[in-house]
């Protein structure tokens, strides 16, 4: 059982570059075909500063910024016992390749189901660029078996 004492617990930020040749491929992986995910050139054309990044990009970055090896550690967990439950996210802002993003991560709530067969263990996650302007807000809920 995940104790409820990591209520509260702050992730270390850690700063993620975002990379024209990663957009592309998550562009390409998401079936986005428009050139200002694809071609600089068009997204510069579009009057955009560089490829603009898909809307689920903010997801990618917060796997980039999470030592899953620690944060198993941290909750006395396996990765066998991980699902990826839900994920929520909230724009403020675009982001593009070029940019530098800090993720922070903060564990927002742990809740049992099911007499504690089920665990859910939610995170708030927050997104700022370079100019320290928040670009966007995720809510992750990760849900953990106990058989």
């Amino acid at each position: 059982m995940i104790d409820k004492k990591h209520i509260g617990y702050e992730f270390l930020p850690i700063t993620v570059p975002v990379e024209e040749g990663r957009l592309k491929f998550i562009a390409k992986a998401l079936g986005e075909t428009r050139d200002i995910y694809t071609d600089p050139d068009a997204a510069k054309a579009a009057g955009l500063p560089g490829l603009l990044a898909p809307p689920t990009f903010p997801f990618m970055l917060e796997i980039d910024a999470l030592d899953l090896v620690n944060f198993m550690a941290l909750l006395g967990e396996t990765l066998e016992k991980l699902l990826h439950g839900e994920e929520n996210f909230s724009y403020y802002a675009p982001i593009y390749a070029g940019e530098k993003i800090t993720v922070r991560k903060t564990i927002t709530d742990i809740i049992d189901k099911k007499e504690g067969t089920l665990q859910f263990v939610i995170s708030d996650n927050t997104f700022t660029n370079q100019d320290g302007k928040i670009v966007a807000e995720t809510r992750t809920n990760y849900v953990f078996r106990h058989k």
